[in-house]
């Protein structure tokens, strides 16, 4: 469907290429989705000074202009949007019901943003709070940060480099983005749409890069902002090696789930199946770890199992598929190797566990020490950790025992242990009655730990890529 296609990097406002082809391959049966090219240096220091050049002009655009823009891609990634979802299953092997998600989130995500171009923050001070202040009156105004860098992953390879174009659009502020060199096309597709627009000219560029030029971003002084979506490993020497400009990192985690007295368990049961591997486990907030109380344990974990074998394993673009292959292979062999290492602890899986491939079967562990990578790593894979507790603070405290801290699911209907999991678990966000793998895209996502520095979330990225200036007026 795309494999005649050449998909051009988008830099300064132009399409071009360059002399390095990069092939984007299906990593469901490794054929060529299409090609696109590689940008060096050149191509980065234009999208960087055409950046600046046009750094005025973006930040005078008046509300109701960014409002039209949005709104502009957000309807036509409405008329595109199963083209995109193809798309996006072609070029990272996502299941097709997922991906036509994963577009729909951004269609939204697009559309909240014009919403927020509309009321960015200001505030008027009363000064007079002391004698000098008396006669005087404070105004609060925000203005663009600068150049924002953006350096997306592979697992949603639209919607989360949206999360960083469209708030730096309803922001004033032009952006450079690199999207992972496994999945640029459905980002350079986007650009087209993007280019449809008044937006200025070199507002939005959009590189695919390999990692020494793609490292410029981080390193450039020019660039006011790096907004980084990646590995913890990446993500905190990225942060040590960008100087002094602002930073906000989403780096993952290994999100724990509680399942305690009055939780529904069919319910429970089947929302756990889908947040441990939809899309093979490859997102953030996949839910890696359950903690059940003890005198529940054998029944959840029952329905657990039922559920497991209820996905349908297949193609990605055939819309009965549940799970399918992961990215490559290296990263299906690195969990194959994960579990292993936890059965040799003494572990015991209860479902799944074989590799063929890049496809790894959905896997359930059970017997599990925290030390496992299984349990202290992110997975970032098709294996869920279940274990039994004692009681609600015994399933806090093993959530809490490790370095990440990005979301948690708790099931229960005690008000009482609602209150307790969201004052108590170290995490950027609790989910209650559902699984930590829930997200809308307006509200503040992010960790703490390990999991990352800032907020994501379209209101909340808007203030990180603004400034406040404060003047006082005398009367």
């Amino acid at each position: 469907m795309f494999s005649q296609q050449s998909f051009q990097m988008y830099c300064a406002g132009m399409f071009m290429t360059s002399a390095h082809v990069l092939n984007v391959k299906n990593p469901y049966d490794n054929t060529k989705v299409a090609q696109t090219f590689l940008a060096g240096e050149p191509e980065l220091e234009m999208a960087i000074r055409e950046a600046q050049n046009i750094a005025s002009e973006l930040a005078e655009i008046p509300s109701y202009k960014r409002f039209n823009i949005l709104k502009q891609i957000s309807e036509e990634l409405m008329a595109m949007r199963q083209r995109f979802a193809e798309l996006i299953t072609f070029e990272s092997g996502k299941p097709i019901r997922y991906a036509l998600s994963e577009v729909d989130r951004s269609i939204q995500t697009f559309s909240v943003a014009a919403e927020e171009s509309k009321r960015l923050p200001s505030e008027h001070i009363q000064v007079d709070w002391t004698p000098a202040g008396v006669g005087k009156e404070g105004i609060l105004r925000y203005f663009p940060i600068g150049i924002v860098a953006g350096i997306s992953p592979f697992n949603f390879p639209l919607n989360l480099a949206v999360h960083k174009i469209a708030p730096a659009i309803a922001s004033g502020c032009p952006i450079i983005l690199k999207p992972s060199s496994l999945t640029p096309l459905s980002t350079l597709m986007l650009a087209q749409i993007i280019d449809r627009t008044v937006l200025p000219k070199g507002a939005v560029s959009i590189l695919p890069m390999d990692r020494q030029t793609g490292n410029k971003l981080v390193t450039d002084k020019r660039i006011s902002l790096l907004s980084f979506t990646g590995s913890p490993e990446v993500g905190w020497k990225m942060k040590n090696n960008a100087g002094k400009k602002k930073v906000v990192l989403e780096l993952g985690g290994n999100a724990g789930v509680i399942i305690s007295h009055g939780a529904d368990l069919e319910a429970a049961s089947t929302k756990c199946v889908v947040g441990g591997f939809a899309y093979s486990g490859q997102v953030c907030i996949h839910t890696q770890r359950i903690y059940v109380l003890e005198n529940l344990f054998e029944e959840f974990t029952e329905k657990f199992i039922e559920k497991i074998k209820t996905l349908k394993p297949g193609n990605p673009i055939d819309p009965n598929t549940d799970i399918t292959v992961m990215i490559d292979e290296a990263n299906a062999i690195r969990v194959e190797n994960w579990i292993i290492e936890a059965v040799n602890g003494g572990a015991e899986i209860l479902a799944g566990g074989k590799r063929d491939g890049s496809f790894m079967q959905p896997t359930l562990i059970t017997g599990s020490h925290e030390d496992m990578l299984v349990c202290a790593a992110e997975v970032f894979g098709p294996v869920v950790v279940i274990e039994k507790v004692k009681d609600f603070a015994e399933a806090i405290n093993r959530i809490n025992s490790g370095r990440f801290g990005l979301q948690a699911g708790v099931f229960t209907d005690s008000i009482s242990e609602m209150n307790l999991a969201f004052n108590k678990l170290h995490v950027g966000g609790v989910i209650i009655n559902d699984v930590p793998t829930f997200r809308v895209d307006h509200t503040p996502y992010g960790g703490i730990k390990d999991s990352g520095l800032g907020r994501e979330g379209i209101k909340y990225a808007i203030l990180d890529m603004m400034n406040p200036k404060l003047m006082v007026k005398n009367c």
